[in-house]
């Protein structure tokens, strides 16, 4: 198991324990304490993610990812 999963496996059940513990001497159900560590688990990986294609301008070198801009904001320039 990753270390990051391990993590927030780790941190859900002791929300979880909190939340047992808090509804045990109060009597409040306060499962709001497991909310925090829900993402951390279907999270996808950075590596996973195919990475934007550059476009670099041919006459300045202005280099972008955005898929938007389709032009040099210096010059004009098509980018590439």
């Amino acid at each position: 198991m990753q270390s990051r999963h391990a993590t927030a496996l780790v941190g859900l059940l002791a929300s979880l324990a909190v939340s047992v513990a808090i509804y045990y001497y109060t009597g409040w159900v306060l499962f709001f304490l497991l909310v925090p560590f829900v993402p951390l688990l279907f999270r996808g990986r950075d590596e996973e993610r195919e990475p934007l294609p550059r476009r670099t301008c041919p006459e300045c070198g202005y280099a972008t990812s955005d898929p938007e801009v389709r032009y040099c904001p210096r010059d004009g320039t098509e980018l590439d």
